[in-house]
């Protein structure tokens, strides 16, 4: 069950990171001249910065969540790391992809942008990480009395000052 919740999960965290990391980007580019090299609208880039930083967020607790299964992870990186290879071996097909699908306008932009930038890829290989631990695959167990008996074995064995 709680391998089914992962997935279903994962797959709703997918466009929320997609998209919550391309509509960032692009509030964010919009809200500050680079050649006079001053922001020009306060507002907008602290609300990208929070919008980024909440993506960055959720990102940081599914990659380190115990109580998560690991397809928490695993689908969105899939997603990720599979539109960055396919954007690595045919760019102009996967570059009008999101011009199919809503929302369009500035929002394509980020999502081309980010692709073609790499910050997919790096965002799937973050994600992929937590699907190679076992013990995330595994049946929940108390951690606390594994750990604890761990220590007693090192304070049993002499192991302890």
């Amino acid at each position: 069950m709680r391998h089914a919740f992962g997935f279903v999960l994962g797959v709703l965290l997918t466009p929320a990171l997609v998209y919550g990391a391309a509509w960032g980007y692009v509030q964010a580019g919009q809200s500050f001249d680079g050649t006079g090299q001053e922001i020009t609208d306060r507002t907008r880039i602290y609300g990208a910065f929070a919008l980024l930083a909440a993506v960055g967020l959720v990102m940081g607790v599914i990659i380190v969540a115990r109580w998560a299964s690991p397809l928490v992870s695993l689908v969105p990186a899939l997603a990720l790391l599979g539109f960055s290879g396919y954007f690595l071996a045919d760019p102009g097909s996967v570059l009008d992809l999101p011009g199919k699908v809503p929302p369009a306008g500035d929002m394509d932009f980020g999502l081309r942008m980010l692709l073609g930038s790499g910050v997919y890829a790096m965002m799937g290989l973050a994600l992929l990480m937590p699907s190679w631990a076992p013990r995330r695959w595994g049946r929940d167990r108390d951690d606390d009395a594994a750990d604890r008996d761990f220590y007693d074995a090192m304070h049993r064995d002499g192991m302890t000052r």
